[in-house]
């Protein structure tokens, strides 16, 4: 079965994985269509300034770079969509996506959909994310310098967080709505050691507070819910880091590609390949680990040539 929707390739998501992926691919001349969906770039149109992508010295703003991907992408022949993708199967040939009631088929598809930072479900979290708030240390912890910074969570990826933040902060808070950690406990033992590091605990944050002083958000507090007392307190603090961890972007492939115990999918061989034969993973969607811009890039890059080496061997 084909239709006027076949394609090559089909990649689903975009952020830099997948318009990476969408660049090498047009290049190689399979003039692949990007379904971009409702968040077109991916969480680093959700990031202010990137200072730790490579060639950008003076820094980027997260959704430019995004763009200059997608222009690089749409000047070699790809195609951007944005659309969510409602279902898939890939259980026959040729591989079957729709967006809604709209039929695509594909010979190869690369998923790149990526991962979402769990997060607390605030209106001022929204209000003030890229401007205090942040759910990736890694990316915005250099900013913090010689600043107080509060991170909320208790696992590994919190006390992670907080471990990295003491590089630049000079006092990092961990609020947690229980009494003791649930990080692995080498980890613990390293937060508990580090002087710069204080807890609060059976806490859970119930507002940021901030300013808006001459158009320049900033925030400068949050409000504390002791979950045991009801007690509400407000302590000072120049960032808040959510370390709740992250959720992939995978609910529309279960039961058709494997997934890890915490949902992320599966590469095989040191490659992007998935257990079915002309799908490939890229970026945060199968990286629990880095869930940087730049290796989401590379994998980007590695599973867009994965698909033309594919593609080309069914064609032989």
């Amino acid at each position: 079965m084909t239709n006027g929707n076949h394609h090559k390739l089909i990649i689903i998501g975009s952020g830099a994985a997948g318009l990476t992926a969408a660049l090498y691919a047009a290049r190689a001349m399979l003039s692949p269509v990007v379904f971009e969906g409702i968040q077109p770039g991916g969480q680093l149109t959700i990031t202010t300034d990137v200072e730790n992508y490579p060639g950008f010295p003076n820094g980027v703003m997260g959704p430019e770079l995004m763009d200059l991907f997608r222009q690089q992408a749409q000047r070699f022949g790809a195609t951007s969509v944005f659309k969510d993708v409602s279902k898939v199967d890939f259980t026959k040939r040729p591989l079957t996506i729709w967006c809604d009631d709209e039929l695509y088929t594909a010979d190869a598809v690369i998923v790149s959909t990526g991962a979402s930072a769990k997060l607390l479900g605030l209106p001022s979290e929204k209000e003030y994310m890229g401007h205090g708030v942040s759910a990736c240390a890694t990316c915005d912890g250099f900013f913090f310098k010689n600043q107080e910074v509060i991170v909320v969570g208790g696992g590994d990826t919190a006390i992670e967080e907080a471990t990295f933040l003491t590089k630049f902060a000079s006092k990092v808070t961990i609020v947690h709505r229980r009494d003791a950690l649930r990080a692995s406990k080498i980890m613990q033992e390293r937060a508990f050691k580090n002087p710069k590091i204080t807890f609060i605990w059976d806490s859970v944050v119930a507002e940021i507070l901030g300013t808006s002083e001459a158009g320049k958000k900033a925030v400068t507090g949050a409000k504390l819910r002791n979950i045991k007392t009801g007690e509400i307190s407000a302590v000072r603090t120049d960032g808040v880091f959510i370390g709740i961890g992250h959720k992939p972007n995978t609910d529309l492939f279960k039961g058709q590609l494997d997934l890890d115990p915490a949902g992320y999918l599966i590469t095989k061989d040191r490659s992007t390949k998935t257990n079915i034969p002309g799908v490939f993973a890229a970026g945060d969607v199968a990286d629990s680990v880095y869930r940087q811009a730049v290796t989401a890039a590379g994998s980007g890059c590695m599973a867009a040539i994965d698909a033309e080496r594919w593609v080309e061997s069914q064609h032989d």
